[in-house]
Formats: structure tokens, C-alpha cells, sequence
């Protein structure tokens, strides 16, 4: 009994006030419906290390930049391109031409024809570019014969493309990449092709051509064979319709079947102008990066920019857009106010698209990742979010960093449609 009192006796008044317990700690938990360990799973963060990308818009090389390749191709897009997507492990552009032997053997029936000499790679390369595009509605402006000597090309030169090919496997096929013991896949494609020329142009598994997201049926299924193998997925397309500066009926429902069924990011060019750019769900998507390095002089197409994400597997850690002008074919970067406005400018593109400034609850669905894909005839699309706000760092870049609601709405889309070529 005495023993008893006297451990009573220390522990409620010997101690003073009893210590608060520790606050318990909330883990974010798995989505339930998803393999756990598995990159199909939203929450799937791979090794845990982040991987950096850069994106930068369309690339020609018509004009100045013409000029400066036959001078020099190792000095044609001078410093600003790497110093725009510096930092980043994996830097992408979209070329948009033809990449020929210097000749243009079959020219299309269009009203813009571009194309370029192998050296074009060359510059690419010395701009630190690591992969680019040609999913777009200039890449068989000289025809098949054409396409053929731009496929040799690349493959001698060992350059990275994606988004056109021999044929439609090669043209879906992702390029691969292996950063910090992360496996990255890009998928290209494009949704603007020709009225006239999509029947020549689309990559089948007879013909050479563009990977074709007039259907998204197969770009779909690309993201899913994709997603069972890569800790981040990214899909760059050409869509959007010339120098409109909010997503076009086409752009929002593909961007939504994309993140369905499994990609992280969704970035592309098309328009010609900025567009909007944040998250659908915690994936990331911007409609619209504009033209990077291009011939054409007149706002608001010289309104240029990289894009900068951060990725740990599937899960976004940051995205900044850096803001640049083009002088003389090339993006200058832009600091003090001019990229304030700049950002002021690309951060208001927002509101007329389905997107938030933060990430939200993942819209990938189990289903969707790995079920065969039909494109339905409806589509449901978001309608814009509320006022939001943006970062801006010192140095005149700007991160998206706050959540705001959005509101779903149906539209009927048809299946497949057929946007007019593209003048850029």
C-alpha cells in the first residue's frame, strides 16, 4: 500500500503539468482502387528523387534563324534556348518542318511549306535541346520521300524524335529516358492535320506518318501501354486553333482522357500565342506554349516562354513558366517588369480553361489506365475555375501554387474532327 501511494504521489504532483502527447502524423493515404505498388497508382512517386523538364514551343528554322543555320548550325539558336530551359534534365521542343536533305521532293498541297537541312539537328543539339517533336502538321510538308530522308537523318545523327514515324508504331512510340533512377516516357502526337492530307499524312501500319490524335484511340492506348513502366508520363501535342488564346472544343477533352488514363503531364503548341497553363486534377497541362524559336515578328505571336516542371514519379512538385519575347527569331528572357507582365499575361490565360492553379484529387481512373480505349461521342469538359493566384520569384519567374474550384458542365464533341492547316 505504500509503494502504491507513493508512485500515485509522483506522478501527480511531482512533475508539475503532464506533458501534451505528440500530435499524431497524417500520411496521405493510397488511392484505395489502385495497385499500391504499382506506377498505375496516382500517389506512385518511383524512387523518390525528382526529375526536372523543360519545354519550349514551336522551332523552325525559316527567317533569321534560316540565315544563322546556313552561317553556323553549331551557333544557329545562339545561348537563349539552353539558357530558357536550363536546369532541366530533359529539355523538349517542337520542330516544326520537314527535315529533309536540303530538297523538298513532294511538296503538299497547302499554303505553308517548311523544311530543313540535317543540320538543323546540329543546332538543336548545341541549344541543348534532348528530344523534340515532329507530331505536327508540317513534319510531311515534302512528302513521304521527304519524311524518309528526315527519318535517316535523325536516326544517323542518334537525335531523339518523337510523334512521326515509319510507320504508326514508331510514330506512337515513346522516347525513353532513365533520370535519377526515374523512367520517363514522352508521347507525341498531333491533332491538326490538313482536311485533304489526313488520309496521306496519318501514320497506319502500312504508312509513314504523323502520330494522329484526330481519333484519340491510339494515342490513348500509348499513354496506357506507357503508364504499366514509367514512373512519369508526359504527352506533347500540336492542337489548338491558330492565335486563339483559349483551348479550342477539342483541346479539353483530349487533354481529360489523357490524365484518365494515366499521364502526368500534357504540354503542347499549335496556336501560335500562349495559352493557359495548370492542373487538372494533380496533373499538369498547358495548351498552349507558343512559338520559341520562329520567323514570325508581330505581337502577340513573339510572346514566348519555357516551361519548367518539377516531377517526383506522378506527383508534380512545381511548375514555372519562364517568360521570354523573340527578337530577330529568337526568345530573348525576359526580367524585371516586363516578365511581370509577361506573367501577368500567361497567368490570366487561365481563366478560359479547365484549370487550376493547384493541384487537387487525381483524376486518373483504374479504368481508364487499363481498360482498351473507344473515344466515346461526348465528352464532359470543365468550365474555368475561379480567380486564382500565382508566385512570382525573384528573377521574373512565376510558380503555380494555389487550388481554386472549378464547375463541370457536358459538351457534345464529335469523335473526329478536322481542323484547317495550320499557317504557322
Amino acid at each position: 500500500m505504500l509503494l502504491i501511494a507513493l508512485l500515485t504521489y509522483l506522478a501527480f504532483f511531482s512533475g508539475g503539468s503532464p506533458k501534451k502527447a505528440a500530435a499524431p502524423v497524417h500520411h496521405k493515404p493510397a488511392h484505395a482502387s489502385f495497385p499500391k505498388h504499382s506506377p498505375l497508382n496516382p500517389d506512385w512517386q518511383g524512387d523518390g528523387k525528382p526529375v526536372t523538364l523543360a519545354f519550349g514551343g514551336d522551332v523552325h528554322f525559316e527567317g533569321a534563324v534560316g540565315l544563322r543555320l546556313t552561317d553556323d548550325p553549331a551557333d544557329a539558336l545562339g545561348n537563349t534556348v539552353s539558357q530558357l530551359l536550363s536546369g532541366a534534365q530533359v529539355r523538349m521542343v517542337n520542330l516544326e518542318s520537314a527535315l529533309t536533305d536540303g530538297t523538298c521532293p513532294q511538296p503538299q498541297a497547302k499554303p505553308y511549306i517548311f523544311n530543313t537541312s540535317p543540320t538543323a539537328l546540329t543546332a538543336l543539339r548545341n541549344a541543348t535541346v534532348t528530344v523534340i517533336s515532329q507530331g505536327n502538321d508540317h513534319a510531311v510538308d515534302c512528302g513521304q520521300a521527304g519524311l524518309a530522308q528526315g527519318l535517316a537523318a535523325e536516326q544517323t545523327a542518334a537525335f531523339p524524335v518523337v510523334g512521326v514515324g515509319a510507320d504508326a508504331a514508331q510514330a506512337f512510340a515513346p522516347y525513353r529516358t532513365t533520370v535519377n533512377g526515374q523512367r520517363i516516357a514522352i508521347i507525341a502526337a498531333t491533332q491538326v492535320i490538313a482536311a485533304n492530307l489526313t488520309s496521306t499524312w496519318t501514320a497506319t501500319s502500312s504508312q509513314g506518318g504523323v502520330a494522329s490524335a484526330l481519333d484519340p484511340t491510339e494515342l490513348v492506348r500509348a499513354v496506357q501501354a506507357a503508364r504499366t513502366t514509367s514512373d512519369t508520363v508526359v504527352v506533347y501535342l500540336h492542337w489548338g486553333a491558330e492565335t486563339v488564346a483559349c483551348p479550342d472544343p477539342q483541346q479539353e477533352p483530349l487533354a481529360q482522357q489523357l490524365v484518365k488514363a494515366g499521364a502526368d503531364i500534357v504540354v503542347g503548341t499549335g496556336a501560335h500565342v500562349l495559352l493557359g497553363g495548370g492542373y487538372l486534377g494533380d496533373a499538369y497541362v498547358d495548351y498552349g506554349l507558343g512559338n520559341f524559336a520562329f520567323y514570325d515578328d508581330t505581337p502577340p505571336e513573339t510572346d514566348s516562354g519555357a516551361l519548367v516542371i518539377t516531377a517526383v514519379g506522378r506527383h508534380i512538385v512545381s511548375a514555372t513558366f519562364r517568360p521570354a519575347t523573340i527578337v530577330a527569331g529568337l526568345p530573348e528572357p525576359l526580367t524585371g517588369t516586363p516578365a511581370t507582365t509577361a506573367l501577368q499575361g500567361w497567368t490570366a490565360a487561365r481563366a478560359c480553361t479547365d484549370l487550376a492553379a493547384g493541384p487537387s484529387s487525381s483524376q486518373a481512373s483504374e479504368n481508364a489506365e487499363t481498360k482498351p480505349f473507344v473515344a466515346p461521342p461526348t465528352t464532359t469538359t470543365t468550365a474555368p475555375p475561379a480567380a486564382t493566384t500565382t508566385t512570382t520569384a525573384a528573377g521574373g519567374s512565376a510558380t503555380t501554387t494555389t487550388v481554386a474550384p472549378t464547375t463541370t458542365t457536358t459538351t457534345s464533341h464529335p469523335k473526329v474532327t478536322q481542323p484547317t492547316d495550320n499557317a504557322g
